[in-house]
């Protein structure tokens, strides 16, 4: 009885340290996500090809964005085992590298970006819709590295469960952003009516001024002086580098596999036209809102399965994962119920429902939100598994599953059921979820593997 005791007495301990990590950061993803969400919101009040715009820019932008965010996420296991096993030097050495990388991948997309326009061209997009995400990208790219660096700072925060701090910057990030939108993209306060060039001008000066509200924080704050981030900050540390891009590479591609088909999606959508493109975009972002749930418990999940992992402790290795997969089912449900029984409601706060040219849209976008509704719990465990894969360190199968479940089973399956079976945007997006559910399957699998598999000690 005293085993059993200390063993429920580890769940409870381990689902309570979760919830007390996690929660600062679920926030802290859906008020990010509102950072996006406010673009789309104000696209839609520009009409229905501005939307349609934003969601061709983002279908491409957003997934290497999201490219350079698995790569400095390496960050976030190698610091927790590092703070797990009380490597202080190697803090500091990690977050350097972080930054160098996420200058190195800036340097190397942001060219890339300026060409877009030409790549909307040979996909076949409406030549309107290519204009207007060519200039909401002109101004958007800028927002690369500041991002980068807020992604790097919130795994040294997140590592010493100091999150809290994360929420009220991201909070603040929101409202800026929806009053400057709101200033820029109509030409309110007195400023000049820019629409889509405003909307990218405000996403990059207020990520830039969250991450140096950040770099104030770590560099004045007393708990992060031990861990001297900005000693020699030119210094080369060759071999932490290539470790990071070792690991961060798998943890990119993994990201852009996910992120990737569902702009794939975006690009099929609009080979149907801009009226399902608008819809996809409405119900895409309602799916992704309810992704940032999941999202940050993965976020805690990679951190304790870190720790744990650092400190040489199986036990709370599979303590920490199943913990986490466990609240997460529980949380996905919410928005599963909400997407099914309340479609109509979201949609309307995205385009004017009064308008008559907006019921079309309308209409499609509630049916694509009710599929999306139906696989959040698979798109929950997806997301959880690979977080708790990645806190070992092991991030090149999951690599590989994640490329074959969305793109081999998701993307076929869409382009089967939506073009083929001439489903339309409901086949699409019953792709998109058979492809999460199989990785999710896959994923859940290892995990349950992980000492047969060598991936910690037994």
């Amino acid at each position: 009885m005293p085993g059993k005791w200390r063993y429920d007495s580890g769940w409870r301990k381990e689902f309570f340290a979760t919830i007390s990590l996690a929660w600062p950061l679920v926030i802290a993803q859906l008020a990010g996500i509102a950072l996006n969400s406010t673009d789309v919101i104000m696209m839609g009040w520009l009409g229905p090809t501005s939307l349609a715009a934003g969601s061709l820019a983002n279908s491409l932008f957003f997934t290497l964005f999201l490219g350079g965010v698995g790569l400095v996420t390496a960050t976030a296991p190698l610091i927790a085992q590092a703070i797990g096993a009380r490597q202080n030097k190697s803090v500091r050495r990690i977050v350097r590298q972080g930054f160098w990388v996420a200058i190195f991948f800036t340097i190397l997309v942001t060219p890339l970006v300026f060409q877009f326009g030409k790549i909307f061209k040979l996909l076949g997009q409406d030549p309107e819709v290519i204009a207007l995400a060519k200039t909401y990208l002109s101004s958007a790219v800028w927002m690369l590295f500041p991002s980068l660096g807020i992604v790097i700072f919130r795994s040294l925060l997140a590592a010493r469960k100091d999150t809290k701090i994360l929420l009220w910057i991201t909070l603040g990030g929101v409202i800026i952003n929806a009053i400057a939108n709101y200033g820029l993209m109509f030409g309110n306060f007195g400023l000049p009516r820019l629409e889509m060039l405003g909307a990218g001008i405000t996403t990059s000066l207020v990520n830039l001024a969250m991450f140096l509200t950040l770099l104030a924080f770590v560099i004045f704050n007393r708990r992060y002086r031990r861990y001297y981030i900005l000693v020699r900050p030119l210094k080369s540390d060759w071999p932490r580098f290539f470790q990071m891009l070792r690991i961060g590479t798998p943890i990119s591609l993994t990201i852009m596999s996910e992120v990737g088909v569902f702009g794939a999606a975006s690009i099929l959508m609009g080979l149907l036209g801009t009226k399902e493109l608008a819809a996809h975009a409405v119900a895409l972002q309602g799916a992704s809102i309810a992704f940032m749930v999941p999202l940050g418990i993965s976020m805690a999940t990679t951190i304790r399965v870190g720790l744990a992992h650092g400190a040489n402790n199986p036990l709370g290795v599979g303590l920490a994962g199943w913990t986490s997969m466990g609240i997460g089912t529980i949380f996905s449900v919410f928005p599963l119920l909400i997407f099914l029984l309340f479609p109509t409601y979201i949609v309307a706060s995205f385009l004017d429902a009064s308008n008559p040219k907006n019921f079309e849209v309308l209409a499609l976008a509630a049916s694509y939100l009710g599929i999306a509704g139906a696989f959040q719990l698979v798109d929950g465990a997806q997301v959880l598994m690979v977080a708790a894969l990645r806190g070992l360190s092991d991030t090149r199968i999951p690599m590989l599953v994640a490329i074959f479940g969305y793109w081999g089973v998701g993307l076929g399956t869409a382009y089967l059921a939506g073009f083929v079976l001439d489903l339309r945007g409901i086949g699409i997006w019953l792709g998109l979820a058979s492809g999460l559910a199989f990785v999710s399957v896959v994923l859940t699998i290892r995990f349950a593997m992980r000492e047969k598999l060598g991936l910690v000690r037994a």
